[in-house]
């Protein structure tokens, strides 16, 4: 039988016999990584592939089938006898010589032997070696026939290997095999086996880590076939390749503007950067460097492109100049999508940039959650952007000349990390600038070099010529950093401080209305503030009845809630049906294929609310969007009420308006009072009006003495956008006071309550 030598270094185990300082072979497990081990690991594949057998999982146990054969060829005797070892061996495997055969059947029958000496019975010696006999014709048939030779076979086995396949290999490695085995997650169940380290030997090499959670023998395959699919893609190899970030020695903003003779000096490289500078060193002077540093990179002949808080999507002019079709492989689209890349007048650049197309895509492809459809996606939107920016940077571009991409802010998206990522292995500076917070950023990159500072600046504008230059004071600066220490995570908001919000009703007792009612948002139950979006919890309450039948104090209730920012309806409908609606004839036009046409709303001659802020008017279309998707009204998307819902809402008059005009979220909200005093039932339009209302973020409160069902008739069953309270008898015929003559809890004059008391629209 072979021996078991040591390795004295990876490239040992492709010695061939002959040339081996002792006839023996190589049994090795590798339990950690490095870049040599990853290296031999698919330098020892492709020799197994060859000469020998490839183990990934287990080897599977005889099945019924195999078994079956195995007796009808061979009978059911069994002896632990060398000679009956041998001439069933010479049966079972015709193809062996003498020589194989003798070192396969002494291997056997040592490992029985061994088997023995445990304390096995002949039934598990028998099974043992049944199983081994089939293991050896179904599996390794191909390989024991080449054993004794010059060339040494090569078995690779990957996984937790168990108790039986471990003789099974060692009959192997006893034969004549070399084998390495893989061992992701360590020696722990090895040792359970082999605790000596008697069969096989632990592989050491300097630097080893433990493996990286995906790498397999299926990654190696995906390697190999990319490196030979981007070779038929890219057409050769490039001239050049990047050297990025190499020639930085840490000394921030200046050290980019090195000229790019003085980066390096290797004919085959281009040196670029990929550098994001986080925060400021110095905001008096912050603005004066980014002008300076791309006025720098202009005068230098450098082209250069300028990105400011995100990078637009593409136009579907742009998107259908994209040549494409359906893909059922990566491979299939990354080979068909590249040929949109095209710059026959610098062919060399064409292979980089192609060649780093291959390498990102191949990268998300390998994700969890990617499939070919998202795939293909995202590879239109990378090549409308490369397209759009690349007829600037690569305009009359010469190798080693270096373009310049500058991103202020932005970057909260995978698919602009995708692009930028490319972009940052082409010969282009990539510079990415985030001087103020950033919570949300979503590029990871191992070639990025980040610069921190611990200042921060508001910047909406990159500076491209002296009239964008704004320079604060150092009075300034000192108040904006007081700012930001008094409004962050204190649990104090300055005004307007919040654009985004999201209502959630909030369930309470009917006592408890008059508690919330004039309490700011901030001090509720469930106020939050998560990634700059509050949550505000709102009231919107339907009461039923009189309590003890007590109409004063059931009007002097109602006087107790009205406020400043307090609208009263004394009856339904407040928007009666058929009143008109210029909006409803182009209602059509702002909502379509699903989506409310935002910036067509925004451009129409009919649009009042441009005068308000922006994020006020972001706010009532974010919420007519949500109104919509939510369903909350019956007949959306079934009988074209979400026409209506458009048409209401972008109809409101002016008091409510500049009620969402000055509503801070942090704070007191607005607030509706309805009186149902009588049969008459909340229009379509009132249910919109009232809906949009809530979800904006106004309390309501819908005081209905008759307990009838006047407000639920167009709410879809379920929505549950209300809250309803019983509190007392129901009442009929009755009439609105004056509340000047009806005492409140609080007793207060209201001068403003001609403002405030509306009857009816």
């Amino acid at each position: 039988m072979f021996t078991q030598i040591k390795v004295g270094g990876l490239n040992d185990f492709f010695t061939e016999l002959q040339n081996r300082p002792e006839k023996g072979i190589y049994f090795y497990r590798i339990i950690g990584f490095s870049a040599d081990i990853k290296e031999f690991i698919a330098k020892y594949y492709d020799a197994a592939l060859k000469n020998g057998v490839v183990i990934e999982e287990h080897i599977p146990n005889p099945d019924n089938k195999m078994l079956a054969y195995y007796n009808e060829m061979m009978g059911t005797g069994f002896r632990t006898d060398m000679n009956f070892i041998s001439e069933r061996l010479k049966k079972w495997i015709p193809r062996m010589n003498m020589h194989q055969n003798k070192e396969i059947a002494t291997a056997i029958y040592d490992t029985l032997g061994n088997l023995r000496k445990k304390g096995k019975n002949e039934s598990v010696l028998k099974n043992a070696y049944i199983k081994f006999m089939c293991w050896l014709y179904y599996r390794f048939e191909r390989i024991v026939c080449r054993l004794g030779g010059n060339d040494i076979p090569k078995i690779l086995y990957e996984g937790e290997v168990s108790n039986y396949e471990l003789m099974m290999l060692r009959i192997l490695a006893c034969s004549g095999c070399d084998i390495v085995l893989l061992q992701y997650h360590g020696d722990s169940e090895y040792l359970r086996i082999d605790p000596s380290s008697e069969y096989s030997m632990p592989l050491n090499v300097p630097d080893m880590t433990d493996f990286p959670r995906d790498f397999s023998l299926r990654g190696i395959r995906e390697e190999k076939r990319s490196r030979i699919n981007r070779q038929t893609i890219v057409g050769g190899k490039p001239e050049m390749r990047a050297c990025t970030n190499a020639w930085l020695k840490g000394r921030g903003f200046e050290e980019l503007l090195t000229p790019i003779k003085e980066r390096g000096n290797d004919p085959a490289l281009f040196y670029n950067f990929f550098v994001k500078i986080n925060g400021v060193e110095d905001k008096i002077s912050y603005l004066n460097e980014l002008y300076r540093y791309q006025l720098e990179v202009k005068n230098r002949g450098s082209k250069i492109v300028i990105i400011q808080d995100n990078i637009p999507l593409p136009r579907n002019d742009e998107i259908a100049k994209i040549r494409r079709s359906a893909y059922k492989t990566t491979d299939r689209l990354i080979a068909d999508m590249a040929a949109n890349i095209s710059y026959p007048n610098n062919r060399d650049l064409q292979k980089i940039i192609i060649n780093a197309f291959v390498d990102i895509i191949n990268e998300y492809s390998q994700k969890s959650e990617m499939n070919i459809n998202r795939l293909t996606s995202k590879v239109v939107y990378i090549l409308c952007w490369l397209k759009r920016y690349g007829d600037t940077l690569f305009q009359g571009l010469k190798l080693p000349e270096i373009s310049s991409f500058i991103y202020l802010g932005g970057c909260k998206n995978e698919n602009e990390a995708m692009f930028i990522r490319l972009l940052a292995r082409l010969p282009i500076d990539v510079l990415l600038l985030v001087p103020g917070k950033d919570d949300k950023y979503m590029l990871e990159d191992k070639l990025l070099y980040e610069i921190n500072y611990q200042g921060t600046i508001t910047v909406k504008k990159y500076p491209q010529d002296s009239s964008d230059l704004r320079l604060g004071t150092v009075a300034y600066h000192a108040e904006k950093e007081l700012d930001a220490v008094l409004y962050s995570d204190s649990g104090m908001y300055r005004n307007q401080q919040y654009g985004r919000a999201d209502a959630v009703i909030i369930k309470t007792m009917y006592e408890e209305i008059n508690i919330l009612w004039k309490q700011e948002l901030k001090y509720r139950p469930n106020f939050s503030v998560n990634d700059d979006i509050v949550t505000m919890p709102v009231l919107f309450s339907k009461i039923c009845g009189v309590k003890n039948k007590d109409v004063y104090g059931y009007w002097s209730d109602i006087k107790s809630l009205i406020t400043p920012d307090t609208i009263m309806y004394d009856h339904f409908p407040i928007i009666p049906p058929g009143t008109y609606n210029p909006i409803k004839s182009v209602a059509t036009e702002f909502f379509k294929n699903g989506r409310l046409q935002k910036n067509t709303i925004k451009q129409h001659k009919l649009y009042k609310y441009g005068v308000i802020r922006d994020e006020a008017q972001e706010h009532i279309l974010d919420k007519i969007e949500l109104m919509i998707n939510k369903r909350i009204i019956k007949g959306t998307f079934e009988s074209g009420v979400e026409y209506a819902i458009v048409a209401t809402i972008l109809n409101l008059d002016k008091l409510i308006i500049r009620l969402i005009q000055k509503f801070d979220f942090t704070k007191t909200n607005p607030k509706i009072i309805c009186l149902s005093l009588d049969e008459q039932i909340m229009s379509l339009e009132d249910t919109i009006f009232l809906t949009f209302l809530s979800l904006a973020g106004f309390d309501i409160a819908v005081f209905v003495p008759t307990g009838y069902k006047t407000m639920e008739r167009y709410f879809n069953s379920g929505a549950d956008i209300f809250d309803e309270h019983e509190e007392g008898e129901y009442m009929y015929d009755l009439r609105v006071p004056d509340f000047r003559s009806v005492r409140g809890s609080d007793d207060e004059n209201i001068p403003w309550f001609k403002k405030i008391f509306k009857r009816g629209r």
